[in-house]
Formats: structure tokens, C-alpha cells, sequence
């Protein structure tokens, strides 16, 4: 335990805190003797106890006040962490969804390729046939015309 000497409402006082929590106490007591002294100035000389006890009630509701302004800040980020997850759902299923699509144009386009393989082959196919029938046709004309 540490001892620490402070001064409120100008007089000396030796409290004790735990080790490497005297600036944290030195910086408490100062607020304090601040709205204490704010009190005394507005408020003039009514009473130690009472002065003591309406500045304990004005820094319960500063207490509070900030309380409530953390409770509504956690709210509304609470607020926001479920608008965001909510998003990110709806990102994950569209991007699930364009996923599907592609794969299905990708077989679209795999079955188009297979029928322009299985087209230019019978094309070429019919191709030889016509020109064989072709050759066929003009070597009998070549024959036909010797003869005569």
C-alpha cells in the first residue's frame, strides 16, 4: 500500500491506495476539491456535510448521465454489429447465389463448345463425303467425255 498526501478543501489529508495508483488518486481528489469549490463558490458557505453531500449527488449524476450515454453508445454499436452481420449475410448468399449462376452459364458454355465440336465434325464430315461425291462425279464426267 502506498500513502499519498492530498489537499481538500484546503486541508492536508494522508490517505492510502494500492502501489501505482497515486496519480490515479491525486487526479480523483483534485476533481473532487474542483466541484467541491465550484459548489462553495455557487452555492457559498451552507456547510461542510451538506456541501459534501451535494457534491456527491452532482458527480452520482454525472455518474449516471455518462452511464446511460455508454448504455445508448452500446445500443446503438450493437445496433450497428447486427445491421453489418446482416449485410454480410446478404453479401454471402448474393455472392453464393452469382456463384451458382456462373457455374450454370460455365456448363452452358462446356455443352455450346461440345456442339460446335460435334457440328464441325459432322460439317467436315459431310465435307469429305461431298467432295468424294464431288470427285466421284467429275471423274465420270472425265470418262463419259473420253468416250465420246
Amino acid at each position: 500500500m502506498a500513502n499519498v498526501n492530498i489537499k481538500f478543501n484546503n486541508k492536508d489529508y494522508l490517505l492510502s491506495c494500492d502501489d501505482g495508483q497515486e496519480e490515479s488518486l491525486k487526479n480523483l481528489t483534485k476533481y473532487l476539491d474542483k466541484k467541491y469549490s465550484e459548489l462553495k463558490d455557487k452555492l457559498g458557505n451552507i456547510g461542510e456535510n451538506k456541501l459534501l453531500l451535494i457534491t456527491t449527488i452532482h458527480l452520482i449524476d454525472e455518474y449516471f448521465d455518462l452511464k446511460k450515454r455508454v448504455t445508448d453508445q452500446k445500443l446503438r454499436l450493437d445496433n450497428l454489429s447486427s445491421k453489418f452481420q446482416e449485410m454480410r449475410e446478404l453479401a454471402i448468399r448474393y455472392k453464393d447465389l452469382k456463384d451458382k449462376e456462373i457455374q450454370i452459364l460455365n456448363d452452358e458454355i462446356n455443352k455450346f463448345k461440345v456442339t460446335i465440336e460435334e457440328s464441325n465434325s459432322l460439317y467436315e464430315s459431310m465435307l469429305d463425303r461431298t467432295t468424294k461425291s464431288l470427285e466421284k462425279i467429275l471423274l465420270n464426267t472425265e470418262s463419259i467425255s473420253k468416250i465420246q
